[in-house]
């Protein structure tokens, strides 16, 4: 029989355990995200959900892929204002 929600292991609970960790951060970390840099704060989350030490990564392997990840990327300040 065909899966109802998607190939693989895919449920509700997935997706009420990425929200979960989005909503704590959001709540508890950052208080405001503005819709301009809402994809930044759920990338930043995804990266978060993938790599927790449930799936099998520790500090140092994740501390790893988030430098790698940074490489080549620069925010500046005057571009979050829209200059």
């Amino acid at each position: 029989m065909a899966s109802i929600y998607g190939p693989g292991k895919v449920t509700t609970n997935t997706v009420a355990g990425y929200f979960s960790i989005f909503k704590r951060g959001m709540k508890g970390v950052y208080q405001h995200c503005g819709k301009k840099h809402l994809h930044s704060y759920a990338a930043e989350f995804a990266f978060r959900y993938s790599n927790r030490v449930a799936v099998g990564p520790n500090d140092t392997v994740r501390a790893d892929l988030a430098l790698n990840g940074i490489v080549g990327k620069r925010v500046l300040y005057r571009d979050s204002l829209g200059a």
